[in-house]
């Protein structure tokens, strides 16, 4: 991925992926006035070549990579074992994802107008290998891959996705309970 040194006019070569390259076109599309817009472009460009991208990037385990962390911009490697399903949570930042092998399912809530602390399923959506999705802020979903092999995805995040303070809903009911880090990251590793 590289510049052609003459202004904004960024060349994207999509048949090898580089990961420096790509968090520096995530800078940069991050500065823009409409951030989710521009980085939601250059994950389809990224992903019109999934199979660079997993070359690149060689998924062989589930498991959560920080790949770049600042207080305005998160990049993440998120690879799913076959099977898994994780609970329901909210970011409360925008996010941007780009499946590079296999497929993503998502079910999104909306908390339960009686109960503010519950949520109750609103929709879903399903990102296949080479897909990008955009969500909201104000999003709350459950993630699931629900195939035999391994799902892997690049996830933007418009903020510092570690240290944010957010919830989850589970592991039991979908009551809000402040969101527990280590306990996803044994999800991934399938030992909760």
């Amino acid at each position: 991925m590289g510049s052609r040194g003459d202004g904004d006019d960024r060349v994207y070569d999509s048949s090898v992926f580089d990961i420096e390259g790509f968090v520096a076109e995530c800078q940069v599309a991050n500065a823009e006035t409409e951030p989710t817009r521009a980085i939601r472009e250059l994950l389809d460009r990224t992903m019109s070549s999934p199979s660079s991208v997993a070359d690149a990037m060689r998924p062989g385990e589930g498991g959560m990579s920080i790949i770049y962390s600042s207080p305005d911009l998160t990049v993440l490697n998120i690879v799913w074992p076959p099977g898994m399903v994780l609970l329901p949570h909210d970011h409360r930042m925008w996010a941007a994802i780009g499946v590079y092998c296999g497929r993503e399912d998502n079910t999104f809530y909306v908390r339960d107008a009686d109960d503010g602390a519950t949520i109750v399923e609103s929709a879903s959506k399903t990102i296949e290998e080479g897909g990008v999705s955009l969500l909201g802020s104000q999003a709350i979903h459950g993630v699931a891959n629900p195939t035999k092999r391994l799902t892997a995805a690049i996830h933007v995040y418009g903020g510092d996705f570690v240290n944010e303070p957010r919830s989850q809903w589970g592991p039991g009911d979908l009551r809000e309970r402040p969101y527990d880090l280590e306990y996803v990251l044994r999800e991934f590793r399938g030992t909760t």
